[in-house]
C-alpha cells in the first residue's frame, strides 16, 4: 500500500478519499486553490499544497502544478476524484512519466472509452448490446440526414467526446435537425475541445440503469450490482438508487453479464461504471463507460458492504482487491442517494453561492451523509453547486422511503437556496413511490419546477 497519496480535487469527493486513505494508514495531500484555502478538506489533509487562483483552468485543471505538488511533497500516487482531471488521458499519461501511480485506468483505456464513437463500436463486437447509430462520427449534415432517415425519427446527436449532457440535441422533427446539429457540434467544441458527434436512435422514455464495476490485476473482475440513474434534469442526476426498482433478477444477472464482458475487452482497471438504457419491454443497451468513481457510489456500497475508494487504492498499489471472494454479489436491501444542491428549484434550478449560516445534518439508523461543508462555509461560484449527498439505506425500498423523509426533514441548511424541497416532492410522488420513473420524469411529473 502507498504511504503517501495526493488528491487532485475538492469538496466531498477529496474528503471521502482523504478519509479512505487515513483508515488505511496513508497520509494524504490536498492541492487547493486561493478560492478553498479555508475548506475543510484542506484542513483535514495531512499536508496541502495551493496550486493557484480560484478558476478550475488555473489551479484544479493545471497538470503540471498538481504533478509537481505531489513530487515536491513525496506523494506516490494521485487520485483524480471525479470531474476536472479524472478522465483526463494526458494527465494519467503524465503521472505515468513522472513515476507517479494514476489512481485509476491506464490513459489507452480513457481514450478508447472517453471517445463515446469507439467506445460504442468496441461494445458492438464484444457482443454488449447498443443502440442503432452511426459508424463514427458524422461530419456533415446530409450524412446526419441521411442517417436519421435510415433508422427513423427520433434521433439524438451526442458528443463523441465528454458528457454531462454537453453537445447532446434530440431531434424528432426532420426540419429540426440543421440546426440541432449545428447546435451540438458549437457546444461539444467549446465544452471538450472537440466538435466530433455521433448520431444514435432514440430510445423513447428509457430508464437510466448502471453497473459498478472493479477489476485488479490478478484477472478479478466483480459487478457490485446496478444503480438507477433515471431521475435527470438536462441530462444530470439528480437521485439514485440502488438496486433499481425495474430489474427482475433475471435482467440483474443479464445486465451484470454484459457490463463484464465491457471491462474485458478493454482489459479494465480500477473502478468504473458501465452505462446501459433500458427500455419499456425490458431490453437494454449500452449508453457509455464512466472511467472513474462515481458521485453515486455510496448506493452500491450500501447495499453490497464494500468501500469502493478502499478498493481503487488497493488496485492501484497492485494489491488483489479485497472483495473478489464475495463475488457474485446480490443486493443487500435498498439504498437512495438525494444530491443536494445550492440551486434553487423554484426558480429553475439558478445556482446559489453564498455563505451557509446553519448546517446539521440528519443521522440516525440507515443515514449517512457525505459533505465538506460547515456552519460558516462559503458555496463558490466557481465550482459544481454540490453541497452534500444524503444517502438512506433501509432493508427494503419501502424502508428506505420512509427513512428518507425522514431525514429530509431533519436536514437544515440555512444561507443558501437547495435542492432539499425539491427532493421532497419527488418523494410524494405517486409514480416515484412505485418505482415507476422514465428519464423524463422530471418534465412529464413535475414540469412547474422547470
Amino acid at each position: 500500500m502507498f504511504q503517501k497519496i495526493l488528491v487532485a480535487n475538492r469538496g466531498e469527493v477529496a474528503l471521502r478519499v482523504m478519509r479512505a486513505c487515513r483508515e488505511l494508514g496513508v497520509k494524504s495531500v490536498a492541492v487547493y486553490s486561493t478560492e478553498d484555502e479555508n475548506t475543510y478538506p484542506v484542513q483535514y489533509a495531512d499536508e496541502k499544497v495551493c496550486i493557484g487562483p480560484a478558476p478550475a483552468n488555473q489551479s484544479y485543471l493545471i497538470m503540471s502544478n498538481i504533478i509537481e505538488a505531489a513530487k515536491q511533497t513525496g506523494a506516490e500516487a494521485i487520485h483524480p476524484g471525479y470531474g476536472f482531471l479524472a478522465e483526463n488521458a494526458d494527465f494519467a499519461r503524465k503521472c505515468q512519466e513522472e513515476g507517479l501511480v494514476f489512481i485509476g485506468p491506464s490513459p489507452e483505456c480513457i481514450e478508447s472509452m472517453g471517445d463515446k464513437s469507439t467506445a460504442r463500436e468496441t461494445m458492438m463486437n464484444c457482443g454488449v448490446p447498443t443502440v442503432p447509430g452511426s459508424d463514427g462520427c458524422i461530419d456533415t449534415v446530409e450524412e446526419a440526414a441521411a442517417f436519421a432517415e435510415r433508422v427513423g425519427y427520433p434521433v439524438l446527436i451526442k458528443a463523441t467526446a465528454g458528457g454531462g449532457g454537453k453537445g447532446m440535441r434530440e431531434v424528432h422533427d426532420p426540419a429540426d435537425l440543421a440546426s440541432q446539429y449545428q447546435a451540438a457540434r458549437t457546444e461539444a467544441g467549446a465544452a471538450f475541445g472537440n466538435d466530433g458527434v455521433y448520431l444514435e436512435k432514440l430510445v423513447l422514455r428509457p430508464r437510466h440503469v448502471e453497473v459498478q464495476v472493479l477489476a485488479d490485476d490478478f484477472g478479478n473482475r466483480v459487478a457490485l450490482c446496478e444503480r438507477d440513474c433515471s431521475i435527470q434534469r438536462r441530462h444530470q442526476k439528480l437521485l439514485e438508487e440502488a438496486p433499481s426498482p425495474a430489474l427482475t433478477e433475471d435482467l440483474r444477472r443479464a445486465m451484470g453479464v454484459a457490463a463484464l464482458k465491457a471491462v474485458r475487452a478493454v482489459d479494465y482497471r480500477n473502478a468504473g461504471t458501465i452505462e446501459f438504457l433500458l427500455d419499456t419491454d425490458g431490453h437494454f443497451y449500452f449508453m457509455e463507460m464512466n472511467t472513474r468513481v462515481q458521485v453515486e457510489h455510496p448506493v452500491s456500497e450500501q447495499i453490497t458492504g464494500v468501500d469502493i475508494i478502499k478498493e481503487q487504492l488497493r488496485i492501484a498499489s497492485g494489491e488483489p482487491m479485497s472483495c473478489a471472494k464475495r463475488a457474485p454479489f446480490s443486493p443487500n436491501g435498498h439504498a437512495i442517494e438525494f444530491r443536494i444542491n445550492a440551486e434553487d428549484p423554484e426558480h429553475g434550478f439558478r445556482p446559489c453561492p453564498g455563505t451557509i449560516t446553519a448546517f446539521d445534518a440528519p443521522a440516525g439508523p440507515g443515514v449517512r451523509v457525505e459533505s465538506y461543508v460547515r456552519a460558516g462555509s462559503r458555496i463558490s461560484p466557481y465550482y459544481d453547486s454540490l453541497v452534500a449527498k444524503l444517502i438512506v439505506h433501509g432493508q427494503d425500498r419501502e424502508e428506505a422511503l420512509q427513512r428518507a423523509e425522514r431525514a429530509l426533514d431533519e436536514f437544515r441548511i440555512e444561507g443558501i437556496a437547495t435542492t432539499i424541497p425539491f427532493h421532497k416532492r419527488v418523494l410524494q410522488n405517486e409514480m416515484f413511490r412505485q418505482g415507476n420513473v422514465t428519464t423524463d420524469f422530471i418534465e412529464t411529473q413535475m414540469g412547474d419546477v422547470l
